[in-house]
């Protein structure tokens, strides 16, 4: 089944996403990982970091019910996209997925790989990024 962002080109759904004109029917957990993917590839992981917190915020604040965003997940979820991307074969985010299926079926998996703490739950995490803290993490 097709989701509803692909029926817009990259540019016209980041554009969209930025602008807060998406409708939040759009953003399931894969729009999230495209929207992920799109900025590690034209930004860079630098970029996409400071450029999705800002963004994925607003978009919160403005669209939806301002619960919802999460720093520490942001973050960690934009460098576990940023470490497929380096590994993979594919050629494209279609192809990222297929290489890869858990980013899309079990991503919260790959998270907790990285932390003891409950980052989904954490007052702090929403509101800073939290380093991880099992030995398999990744650095900032």
């Amino acid at each position: 089944m097709t989701e509803k962002h692909e029926l817009l080109t990259d540019q016209q759904f980041e554009e969209q996403f930025k602008d807060c004109t998406l409708p939040p029917v759009f953003m399931t957990h894969e729009a999230h990982l495209r929207l992920a993917y799109i900025h590690i590839k034209k930004y860079g992981i630098k970029k996409a970091v400071k450029n999705l917190t800002t963004q994925i915020a607003k978009f919160d604040f403005e669209v939806g019910d301002d619960t919802k965003f999460n720093k520490t997940v942001t973050v960690a979820s934009i460098k576990v996209m940023n470490h497929f991307i380096d590994k993979a074969k594919a050629v494209d985010f279609r192809g990222l997925l297929s290489e890869y299926p858990r980013l899309k079926n079990n991503f919260r998996s790959l998270l907790k790989m990285h932390y003891k703490t409950d980052i989904f739950r954490s007052s702090r995490a929403k509101n800073q990024f939290i380093e991880p803290d099992l030995p398999f993490g990744f650095s900032a």
